[in-house]
């Protein structure tokens, strides 16, 4: 029920679209000279903007997935909207590379995967680490969408055309085998592997398994790990004798409670340039050492081994934050260690939902490279670990520094990659006014950060550029927060009207959050005349292990509570029309907008996007990952299913009063489309105002460029409709008992 994010998914990262100095003439909107003309008075939600959907998805792209290979050459995976959504790996390529004979792209980059292809894997239905690369500075791997095979890409010839693309995974017409968040070793490939033999989500098997990288022969591939239902971030150690790796079962998520374990390894033969990983001595989970977790109620994410001390490095929420640890063997004996004890969450954003995330890294000279949020900003730190005594578990790092802003950094950034040769760091980043880019910054000069690439090509001028403002608002247990982007727009006024429409974003997941970066779907609506407040209630991810854990058997309850809080708080503030509080969800953000309307009387029109309407619909028809989710936030089912059926909106139309708009992809296998259709029929029975509209070939969030554009257009419409404003150029949309 997702967020996501967190591999790159093009309707999380909302595409984006870059604010500078130099204005170029779209829609009409010229020159910033132009622009101290006299203001249009105009009803808020009426403003013409230049933030249109289709400029939107025309100019831009959504980038994820930093990695270097061996000789520190820079890739990253690009998800075009304007070509099916289809995923490509790019190398970023400079006029002095010397990849000559390939064409470059406006990001300085060109396509390493052939014409057509779709780098994505299915594992856990939301994927992630779809690629990995060899050591030898000419070999990657990725799961091809369609197949969910592992093909294996020779990308050194500088004719991708002529590239040689060969299969190492068995073909099987049914995909019943999905691969990912490999690890490259010698001859072979560490990897995640998803058995959908028999395709109930109770009878999925996941597995880490050894994979021969030169051979699409089953019987090659060894299994490393079983017996646990999920696995993920298979890591070998440097003397290539142990792998380490995070496993789970139901109904636990990531975020709930894992283990951190660790296995000795065997290899083929003692011939160190060919020796890879063969077998694990066994492969019973239950026969590994546990590292991490024993207590079964932390979570455990994200392991790495330092590649020259040999110690293994990992996340931990045991002291209330994910903070990062250390496991040192001196002798006989394993010494756990805290190495960066404070009060914020590292791990990223939202951490666990997708496979290969990494909030850490190490320079080549040791140091710990990492980040947190501090006050809605990124701050890198560096931490000197190679001096730690270690002889007890209160060793810390040394010389711990904190980089930001101040320093030449983005606002907002993320997925840092680092250098193997020097101190160069690679990452993706933004702020409120800047879309998502790719940064380089030195650790040794410091200095502005060097934008490499933009994931948009588009300019709009900087007074339609709403910045946001980060604000606590009390509610059920205690305080929650929020995004609060004010209306803007440089040509246009309301002073008919006292307060503007807000729309209120119920972020997915639930246990995700929200962000400040720039979206270009927030700007859509601010340019507009809309307020918007994107909500970061009680569950959210960012704040701590105990925030993160109000959601316990309480979804449906506190996320509700706490968009609504919002809402009034606005409204109180003069911010808001209270009569016009609208609100809008994807997936879990969804059954949140749904469960709002039906359960409060706060707001008077809404939208799910792929959202839950039914409860114990989902409980026994989705994928394997999400299968037991509900366990945690709702309750075990079938034994609570009176709770399930009190939550579910679909149970409640009958206090539903307010029109509502249904988005949803048609091959939805996380939140199937009939939750959206039954949720329809409901409401037009009853005779409250639904429209809806299935998309077809749309999965769990829309890929597809015309499919973006129509969804923002369509609730822009739906709105107008409902709230009398005069939208202009509104696109047609039939709502049921609408007059």
């Amino acid at each position: 029920i997702m967020r996501i994010l967190p591999s790159i998914s093009i309707y999380n990262i909302i595409l984006s679209i870059m604010s500078s100095n130099a204005i170029p003439t779209v829609d009409g909107f010229s020159s910033r000279s132009n622009m101290k003309m006299s203001m249009v008075d105009a009803p808020y939600g009426a403003w013409k903007s230049p933030i249109t959907s289709k400029a939107m998805t025309a100019g831009s792209v959504a980038i994820g997935s930093l990695k270097l290979d061996r000789d520190d050459n820079l890739f990253w995976i690009e998800g075009r909207p304007n070509e099916g959504g289809r995923y490509v790996v790019c190398q970023y390529s400079p006029e002095n590379n010397d990849n000559d004979n390939k064409k470059r792209n406006e990001r300085d980059a060109v396509d390493v995967t052939p014409a057509g292809s779709n780098v994505r894997t299915r594992v856990h239905e939301y994927g992630g680490a779809a690629v990995t690369f060899g050591n030898d500075g000419k070999t990657l791997f990725y799961s091809d969408f369609e197949t969910q095979r592992v093909m294996k890409l020779d990308y050194d010839d500088n004719d991708n055309d002529n590239d040689e693309v060969v299969a190492i995974t068995p073909d099987d017409e049914n995909c019943r085998y999905r691969f990912a968040d490999g690890f490259y070793e010698k001859s072979r490939l560490v990897m995640v592997r998803e058995d959908h033999t028999n395709p109930a989500p109770k009878d999925v098997v996941n597995e880490i398994v050894s994979v021969d990288a030169n051979n699409d022969n089953e019987k090659e591939i060894s299994v490393l790990a079983t017996g646990n239902d999920f696995y993920s971030n298979p890591r070998i150690s440097p003397d290539g004798t142990k792998m380490a790796y995070v496993t789970w079962n139901h109904p636990n998520m990531p975020w709930d409670a894992t283990e951190l374990r660790v296995v000795s390894i065997t290899t083929n033969n003692d011939d160190d340039e060919t020796s890879s990983v063969t077998e694990a001595v066994d492969a019973q989970t239950s026969s590994h050492e546990l590292l991490a977790g024993e207590d079964g109620d932390t979570s455990i994410m994200q392991p790495m081994w330092h590649p020259l001390t040999g110690d293994l490095y990992y996340i931990s929420d045991e002291s209330g934050y994910k903070n990062i640890y250390r496991a040192s063997s001196k002798g006989d004996k394993t010494i756990v260690s805290s190495i960066l004890p404070m009060e914020y969450d590292f791990g990223g954003s939202s951490p666990g939902w997708s496979l290969g995330q990494q909030g850490f890294q190490f320079s080549p000279d040791g140091r710990l490279i990492a980040t947190i949020s501090k006050n809605g900003s990124t701050r890198l730190i560096v931490a000197n670990v190679m001096l730690v005594n270690d002889d007890d578990n209160d060793a810390f790092a040394a010389s711990v520094q904190e980089y930001g802003t101040d320093d030449g950094l983005p606002m907002q950034f993320g997925g840092v990659v680092a250098s193997k040769t020097n101190n160069d760091l690679f990452f993706i980043g933004g702020s409120p006014s800047t879309p998502s880019s790719v940064y380089k910054w030195n650790l040794d000069t410091k200095g502005d950060a060097i934008q490499l690439a933009c994931s948009s090509s588009l300019s709009f001028p900087d007074d339609v550029i709403s910045i946001p403002e980060q604000i606590e608002f009390d509610t059920t247990l205690g305080t929650a927060f929020g995004y609060y982007y004010a209306p803007k727009n440089g040509k246009y006024q309301c002073t008919t009207e006292s307060a503007p429409p807000l729309l209120v974003k119920a972020h997915g997941g639930p246990t995700a959050c929200a962000s400040a970066a720039f979206s270009a779907g927030m700007q859509y609506w601010t340019s507009r005349g809309f307020a918007v407040l994107d909500v970061d209630y009680g569950g959210s991810t960012g704040y701590g292990r105990d925030f993160c854990r109000r959601l316990r058997g309480a979804w449906g309850i506190v996320d509700i509570d706490d968009v609504c809080a919002g809402a009034k708080h606005l409204v109180e503030k003069g911010l808001a029309h209270p009569d016009r509080l609208c609100i809008d969800g994807c997936s879990a953000g969804g059954y949140t907008t749904l469960g709002a309307l039906a359960f409060k009387d706060v707001f008077t029109a809404g939208c799910s996007m792929f959202g839950v309407a039914d409860l114990t619909a989902l409980a026994g028809d989705t994928h394997k990952f999400e299968s037991r989710y509900l366990d945690r936030l709702i309750g075990k089912y079938p034994e609570d299913e009176a709770i399930y059926k009190q939550r579910s909106p679909i149970e409640s139309v009958d206090t539903l009063n307010c029109p509502i708009l249904l988005l949803q992809g048609d091959e939805d296998k996380i939140v199937p489309p009939n939750q959206a259709e039954m949720m329809h029929e409901a409401l037009v029975k009853k005779g409250i105002p639904s429209c809806i509209k299935i998309y077809e070939g749309e999965q769990h969030g829309f890929r597809k460029s015309e499919n973006i554009e129509d969804c923002l257009d369509s609730e822009l419409a739906f709105y107008g409709k409902v709230y009398n404003i005069p939208v202009p150029d509104a696109v047609t949309l039939n709502i049921e008992n609408l007059e």
